[in-house]
């Protein structure tokens, strides 16, 4: 742990929060930039006129950088995203006050996060000073289910996002609530939901979070493991004993709406959905690595993300790996603990996958 953070120090970490419009990202975006955290953040938003950030907060705006009472920053994006954290780093150096504990971008609540998301591993300069830390969704829970019905944007925002913060919970049923959340797992199998009202989840907990970073995959949620679809019994684990009978009812109420298009059938208009993909004998190095190349190169487009841990015959560490639409990222990390049930797992999240055929190509990897 210490080495990884060693290593995280040395560069920047950045949030890329995003999220349909009116969902709370604003509220959020203001808590940053007026809690009396202490710490440095780096706000960048898309145009700062229509973000509603609150003018008492700023000390003095020059052309795009504002200064934010408790010593964050805000600037606008007007162009080019490079251009914008290239600028940042050099205030960041030049002040030499030791510069921001992170940046948080902030993109316009119809794009699609993976570009954005994408700038922080292909440009050089970027990657020498920034990290990718995580994307992350912030969603309405009153609404959402409209809005994946009506827009193929919520849904890939969703299904890109490495943690999803449910906000408005106050304002719908324990019983809505489990039907979110159920639609967000189908689209999205990996990334925890933080419950929240007004935007008010603790900034420590979505910030800083590593969700890139390859050492912390292996941390992956429990629900890693739990296949997308046929999520039958999916319950917070806290209210399992509780309040299963409450939830099974739920469950079964739900299934039976699902087929009358509440929400659910409308959700797979987006095409998207997780995949997950185990397999219980070692694999073969190479031919693993040339079929995860071949299928984001063929697919690259229709895949939003995809991770996974993996058994690799004659080798004692795992191999992980993500990617994010075709750029893969992969390395040996940590040995198996001994005693431990190797395996190999890895989940697809996109549109429009063939999971037979995905299946199949993965099964054919096997030693």
């Amino acid at each position: 742990m210490g080495r990884m953070n060693a290593i995280a120090t040395s560069k920047t970490p950045v949030t890329v929060l995003t999220g349909y419009l009116g969902a709370g990202k604003t509220t959020l975006l203001n808590r940053i930039l007026s809690e009396d955290h202490g710490k440095k953040y780096a706000v960048i938003v898309n145009e700062f006129g229509e973000v509603g950030i609150d003018n008492d907060l700023i000390v003095g705006a020059d052309e795009e950088v504002f200064e934010m009472n408790n010593g964050c920053v805000c600037c606008t994006v007007r162009g080019d995203l490079i251009r914008v954290v290239s600028g940042l780093m050099k205030r960041q150096s030049a002040s030499g006050k030791g510069g921001f504990d992170a940046i948080i971008v902030e993109t316009t609540g119809l794009a699609d996060p993976g570009p954005v998301a994408q700038t922080f591993f292909v440009d050089e300069d970027v990657r020498a000073k920034t990290q990718l830390d995580s994307v992350t969704t912030v969603v309405d829970a009153k609404h959402l289910l409209l809005r994946l019905a009506d827009s193929k944007e919520a849904a890939e925002q969703v299904a890109f996002a490495d943690q999803i913060i449910l906000n408005k919970t106050d304002l719908v049923t324990e019983a809505e609530l489990v039907v979110v959340e159920r639609a967000i797992r189908r689209l999205n199998p990996l990334a925890p939901i933080h419950r929240a009202q007004r935007s008010n989840v603790p900034l420590d907990l979505v910030l800083g979070r590593g969700s890139f970073d390859l050492a912390r995959i292996e941390e992956i949620e429990p629900d890693f493991l739990n296949p997308a679809h046929g999520e039958a019994g999916h319950v917070h684990d806290e209210d399992c004993d509780h309040d299963h009978d409450h939830s099974h009812h739920g469950h079964d109420h739900h299934d039976h709406d699902h087929d009358h298009g509440h929400g659910g059938h409308d959700i797979e208009a987006s095409g998207i959905r997780g995949i997950s993909l185990t397999a219980h004998k070692p694999l073969n190095a190479n031919r693993v690595t040339a079929w995860l190349n071949e299928v984001l190169q063929a697919q690259g487009p229709d895949i939003l993300r995809a991770k996974g841990i993996l058994d690799v015959a004659g080798e004692d560490r795992r191999l992980v790996f993500q990617a994010v639409h075709m750029i893969l990222e992969g390395d040996f990390q940590g040995e198996w603990r001994d005693g431990a049930d190797r395996y190999s797992r890895l989940v697809f999240i996109g549109r429009n996958l063939d999971e037979a055929k995905l299946r199949e190509g993965f099964e054919a990897c096997v030693a």
